[in-house]
Order: structure tokens, then sequence, then C-alpha cells
């Protein structure tokens, strides 16, 4: 896949990854544009990195999607990669009855839901295009669940599955699939486990997406940085070393919470 030239949508971009794809596409070359729910975010990322193009919105809300498919297509006519970045992970403890049932699905509709009608809204046009490509953005926690995160890791589980059989779906089309699979990283979402997971082992966002751009480029349809390519192997062959020792984690954490 050529990534200079194009025009890319990235949702979720003033942070993290999404802020890293977006600094390191335009420096080669692209038409980015970035979303995200906080206006005061959006534009602190515009004063940073002036050529970047955005856009307010939510991608757990339907309506707000179909705004962004209008003016974005409208403006952008050329669009023709997206990156479905945006993503929440929270530590839930699911025996605290004073969390609402709308609260517990939250990551539902911006983890899962939110993605897949990016893709079905959009997908019309990219398929317009002579080169095309939905780039999906899931975590090492789809091999594995860290029951810390029930929602999270189910989410990126379910995101993973729907990638895959979108990749077999379109194979006869222009549109390429990929997935990012992330490990951990020293990102904003991971601030919350401070003090309860080794962030020594994990990667600088810099460094994970210098690894996703090259894997497109070569057309690696799974990209696997630093420890999500053990956690891969692991969790095909030993799957219960890496749930056993998440496992200890949440049941340590949920000790402190409860006494």
């Amino acid at each position: 896949m050529e990534l200079t030239n194009n025009t890319i949508l990235i949702t979720g971009g003033t942070s993290g990854f999404g802020y890293e794809f977006a600094s390191r596409l335009i420096d080669m070359g692209n038409t980015v544009i970035i979303t995200g729910r906080d206006q005061a975010k959006l534009d602190l990322t515009k004063k940073k990195l002036p050529l970047v193009h955005t856009f307010q919105s939510d991608v757990s809300d339907p309506i707000a999607i179909k705004q962004l498919y209008a003016d974005v297509t409208t403006q952008f006519p050329s669009l023709n990669i997206i990156i479905n970045n945006a993503g929440e992970m929270r530590k839930i403890n699911l025996q605290d009855e004073s969390i609402d049932l709308d609260n517990i699905v939250r990551e539902i509709g911006i983890n899962l839901s939110g993605p897949i009608r990016m893709v079905q809204t959009f997908l019309p046009h990219l398929k317009t295009k002579s080169s095309a490509a939905i780039i999906n953005v899931t975590s090492g926690l789809s091999l594995t669940p860290f029951p810390i995160a029930p929602v999270y890791g189910a989410t990126k589980a379910g995101l993973r599955s729907y990638t895959k059989s979108l990749r077999v779906q379109l194979k006869n089309t222009n549109v390429k699939v990929f997935e990012l699979v992330a490990p951990g990283a020293n990102t904003p979402l991971n601030d919350q486990f401070a003090g309860e997971v080794d962030s020594k082992s994990f990667m600088e966002p810099d460094k994970l997406i210098d690894v996703a751009i090259k894997g497109i480029m070569k057309d690696k349809f799974e990209i696997y940085p630093g420890l999500a390519r053990i956690m891969y192997i692991l969790s095909r062959l030993a799957p219960g070393i890496i749930f056993g020792q998440l496992s200890k984690i949440t049941e340590k954490s949920l000790a402190q919470t409860n006494s």
C-alpha cells in the first residue's frame, strides 16, 4: 500500500496512536483529517500540526457519523483511507452495583459499534477509489482477556473478528483491510494502570506507529508491534499463561478497591 498522496481520515487523532499516525502521515505527503470529541484538544492539535484538518465528531453517535461522512466527502472527495483509532479503556468492577447499564456498555459504542458504523458509512465512497484502505486498531487484549477491563477486551476481540470477516468480503475490491494489534503503550489510555502494570514493557507510540506504517506499506494485513507478537504466539501455544498473569493483576486491583 502506497502511503503518499492519499487523503486519510483518523478517528481519535488528538493524542496517542492517532496523533502519531497524523504526524507521520502528514510528513509523508498525505492530506490528513482527524476527528475528536473535544474541540479544545482538536484546536491544540491543529496548532501542533498546522497541516492537519479537524472535525469535531463522536464515533459512538450514529448521527454524528452521518454528518461527518457528508462533510468530509464534500470537502475531501479524494478520501481513500480510514483509520479507526478512537477508543476507550476502563477499569470496571462488574460487582459494583452503582454502575448503571448504560455506563457498563459505553465502550461498546466507542470501540466496536463506532468502527463498524464508520466502515459501513464510508465503504461505498472508498470502493469508488482505485486504491483504498481501512485500518482498524485493535489490541493485544483482543487475543486474551484482561479481566479488570472486561468490556474493553470484549470490544477489541469483537473488532478483530469483524476485521477478519471484512477482509474476506472485500477481497475482490480495491479496498485493503488492515488490523493493527497494539500492545501496551505509553499513551493516556494506560495512565489508569500506573503502579499496577509494569510500564517498562510499554511501547513508545512513535515506535509503534513506525512499525505499523512499515507493515501497511508491505501489505501486512495483521501487524503485531512489540509484545503484541509475543502475545499472539502465546495465545496460540499457551493461552493460559498470559491470562493467568492478567488475572493476578485484576485480583490484586479488586482487593485494593474493596479494602
